[in-house]
């Protein structure tokens, strides 16, 4: 009993290690656009390979789920538990660009050496945490307290409004600077990083479109911005992740992972099927 016990919370440990590692958690509508007064919903699931629904996220996990329309802020509805994803219900009630979030409650896990290097490769991470990881003295120990942010927006009716430019308010987030919902193949995106309410300089960003696995990374500039060119028509998945050593007790690093989905159409004057 005692070494199935101790079999399995190597697993766990591994498992979770592998989580965070290894796979981004993402907010995506059911449908880009929805009429007001239409029930929908947004998918909210961890994966390996964008967009593909993988891992269901535990509704207790949930801290914040909110969407703003007109500067109007409406918790997401019902929560359902599906095989690869979790079901966030929403009604939107007038017309405009919603914007919409979900932060997760802080998780830990530990990490062994070989890990931490694969860990690197994914966030691409800075010179600094590298060699901070580098000069740890005596044994050494990965132990890291994450939360887990993601954003994506919805079109409801035909009316535009400029929230969407605005922060949601999360500790780490990616905001757009142009229309995130009339954006075409062939255009350039902008966006600011923000981090407690203020632009995060000096920061690596990276952008991955759907079914690709390669990722590319821009470093933000002294506002906080960074530009990426949307190549093709589809899904494209934003990510980041702000990983810092610890002043918690027991704890050696401290991160927030953030995720933006954006839909992009295809190229003016393009016709499609």
């Amino acid at each position: 009993m005692k070494r199935h016990r101790s079999l399995l919370a190597v697993a766990t440990t591994l498992f979770m290690a592998l989580a965070v590692s290894a796979h981004d958690t993402w907010l995506v509508p059911r449908m880009p656009g929805v009429q007001p007064g239409v029930d929908t919903s947004l998918v909210l699931t961890s994966g390996m390979s964008f967009p593909q629904i993988d891992t269901s996220i535990n509704p207790d996990r949930v801290d914040v789920a909110r969407c703003r329309l007109n500067d109007k802020i409406e918790q997401l509805g019902e929560r359902k538990t599906q095989p690869h994803a979790l079901s966030l219900g929403v009604k939107f009630k007038d017309s405009g660009i919603a914007t919409c979030w979900v932060e997760l409650k802080p998780r830990q896990l530990e990490l062994t050496p070989s890990q931490v290097e694969e860990y690197f490769k994914e966030i691409d991470a800075t010179p600094a945490v590298r060699q901070a990881w580098q000069n740890m003295k005596g044994p050494k120990r990965w132990r890291e307290v994450y939360v887990k942010h993601a954003k994506t927006f919805i079109a409801a009716g035909s009316k535009k409004d400029n929230s969407w430019s605005e922060a949601a308010g999360m500790s780490l987030e990616i905001v757009p600077e142009s229309d995130p919902t009339s954006l075409r193949a062939s255009d350039d995106l902008v966006v600011r990083v923000v981090k407690d309410g203020r632009p995060f300089k000096d920061f690596r960003v990276g952008i991955v479109f759907e079914g690709n696995k390669d990722i590319s990374f821009q470093t933000t500039d002294d506002n906080g911005r960074a530009k990426f060119r949307l190549e093709r028509a589809g899904k494209y998945l934003l990510r980041a992740t702000d990983l810092r050593q610890s002043t918690k007790p027991d704890m050696e690093w401290e991160s927030d992972f953030t995720t933006l989905t954006i839909q992009t159409l295809p190229a003016s004057g393009i016709r499609t099927r």
